[in-house]
């Protein structure tokens, strides 16, 4: 078996080869996301991929927002029995997401002894030539990947065990039949201005590209304090919905990566946004084991670092205020 893939060059940062250079900015210097390419369903009325226990892998990172909200996700629903978590090491090597003996990462996968989770991507189409993207979720009967769509994760957890699970945890619903379309319509802006914005902030090449994101990602920053501003609890009022599943890995990271190595320094989540930020410190102080015990801001800090030379700034100190600061 070969030995375990990284050594200490491996966590350069984007930009180092090929596929990395996909995460970031085309010729124009704006970056464009690749959409993803498995984008299966975990259902009882599917001819593959039926919900059953101890079946199903979740790989994941702790840098990666997108991952956060499958773990959110899990945790909220109570799927530990059905959906495993395997965790990849917080830096993005030289090869794409790796295993590294460190943190919450393993020396490789329990599973295939794999180092790269570009591994997996490759057993479930040789031919594969697209981005090795996490959330990952893996069928170990039939040994492929079902679905790599962050969006598409979070609803497949929503549902499709509620009849394997107790009656408290197969009656949370985050996508409800009455706010559906609201959801939707918040989803569509919050992901292309902040989810994404940060992104297409921090990888811009060029002055045009980042003036023509940082701008509105602050103005929708203000928007969502705004909203929150009327004595709501959770984006789309009185009830926690996939809205606050798919935004608090942004704010999460916010003040912590996002502010310093990503130059989106307008203004801080803490200082800039009270009502944003007293929702954060609620998810992250009411709710424990699904949001705390989910976010790890000093692995996610030097990951986001390993993408700028391996330089973790100092700060903010705290990563997350006390909850005394909260309005």
């Amino acid at each position: 078996m070969a030995p375990a893939y990284p050594d200490d060059k491996t966590a350069k940062g984007p930009g180092v080869d090929a596929d990395q250079r996909k995460e970031q900015a085309d010729k124009d210097g704006k970056f464009r996301r690749q959409a993803s390419s498995f984008r299966d369903v975990i259902s009882a009325d599917h001819s593959k991929f039926k919900p059953e226990k101890g079946r199903y892998v979740v790989y994941v990172v702790a840098t990666c927002p997108w991952a956060h909200r499958a773990l959110l996700m899990r945790k909220l629903k109570g799927l530990e029995e059905f959906i495993e978590v395997v965790w990849l090491h917080w830096a993005l090597g030289e090869k794409g997401w790796y295993f590294k003996e460190e943190d919450n990462s393993l020396a490789r996968d329990p599973y295939y002894g794999y180092t790269l989770l570009r591994e997996f991507y490759l057993k479930a189409d040789p031919g594969y030539d697209k981005r090795f993207t996490v959330p990952m979720l893996w069928d170990r009967k039939y040994e492929t990947i079902v679905n790599n769509e962050s969006s598409e994760i979070i609803r497949i957890f929503n549902t499709a065990f509620n009849d394997q699970l107790p009656p408290e945890k197969a009656d949370i619903d985050v996508y409800p039949e009455e706010l559906r379309a609201e959801i939707d319509e918040v989803n569509e802006w919050v992901y292309d201005k902040v989810n994404n914005g940060v992104y297409k902030t921090g990888f811009a090449a060029t002055q045009d590209a980042y003036d023509e994101n940082v701008y509105p990602l602050f103005e929708s920053l203000k928007r969502l304090d705004k909203r929150l501003s009327d004595g709501r609890e959770f984006i789309m009022g009185s009830k926690l919905t996939e809205v606050d599943i798919r935004l608090y890995p942004t704010i999460v990271r916010f003040d912590a990566a996002y502010f310093t190595l990503f130059r989106c320094n307008i203004k801080m989540i803490r200082y800039g946004y009270p009502y944003l930020h007293k929702w954060l410190l609620h998810l992250y102080y009411d709710f424990p084991e699904i949001f705390k015990g989910t976010t790890f801001l000093e692995q996610l800090k030097k990951g986001y670092a390993s993408t700028r030379l391996g330089i973790t700034p100092a700060g903010p100190i705290p990563l997350i205020m006390e909850r005394q600061a909260a309005l």
